[in-house]
């Protein structure tokens, strides 16, 4: 039986990797750098190992400098960004059903409950699990666990939403069913691991994926 939904973040509720990518890309043109945009859509949703987002630069470049600039340019981007389509359909679901609702992100505390916060969505979560509270990041399954454990659950008790090949095999590695949703900068992810595959948390409705999965256990 299906007793929890467990969200990422990034990607998943709110599209922060397109702001992300564009401030950058915005930088580097104002200064006259080429901008590698498949590059960085390449390393969107990694934490494992390290990516210089300055490579193109002078080894002489200011980059406390560029760092003000990008910061302030995806702040502005990112004010504007809106709850991605059928997130709040689901939790609303979720708690009509009873459900437990947790969040398992890659990113820190004092980034995702801000942006819930600031779109009225932090209170519909019961635990969020960030990137400081377990020992390892995605793609290991230490998130996901610690969700579970909060709970008091199995796995297969839980349906994990991701928009990234890390999310999802760290949803995977946990034991949880994996929806897998990418979005603009996760589209070429390879999602062979997911249970299943959707274009949009619009597409798909609490009531089909329990009957889903639950016939599937």
């Amino acid at each position: 039986m299906i007793r929890a939904l467990v969200f990422d973040f990034d990607g998943l509720i709110v599209d922060t990797e397109t702001p992300l990518i564009d401030a950058y890309a915005a930088v580097h043109q104002s200064h006259g750098v080429p901008f590698d945009r498949t590059l960085f859509i390449r390393n969107v949703g990694h934490a494992d190992y390290a990516f210089d987002p300055w490579h193109g630069f002078s080894p002489h470049a200011d980059r406390a400098a560029l760092e003000v600039q990008r910061r302030a340019l995806k702040d502005d981007l990112m004010a504007r960004q809106p709850v991605l389509p059928g997130v709040v359909a689901l939790l609303d679901a979720a708690r009509a059903h009873g459900l437990r609702v947790g969040l398992a992100s890659n990113s820190e505390h004092s980034w995702v409950e801000p942006h819930l916060a600031e779109r009225g969505l932090l209170d519909r979560f019961e635990f969020l699990a960030c990137r400081e509270d377990a020992p390892s990041p995605k793609p290991e399954p230490d998130l996901y666990r610690l969700v579970l454990n909060r709970f008091g659950l199995r796995g297969r008790e839980a349906i994990a939403f991701e928009d990234s090949h890390t999310g999802a095999l760290a949803a995977k590695r946990a034991h949880l069913w994996a929806v897998a949703v990418p979005g603009p900068s996760t589209l070429h992810h390879d999602f062979a691991h997911a249970d299943l595959k959707a274009a949009s948390l619009a597409e798909v409705t609490l009531d089909e994926l329990i009957r889903s999965f639950s016939a599937t256990a």
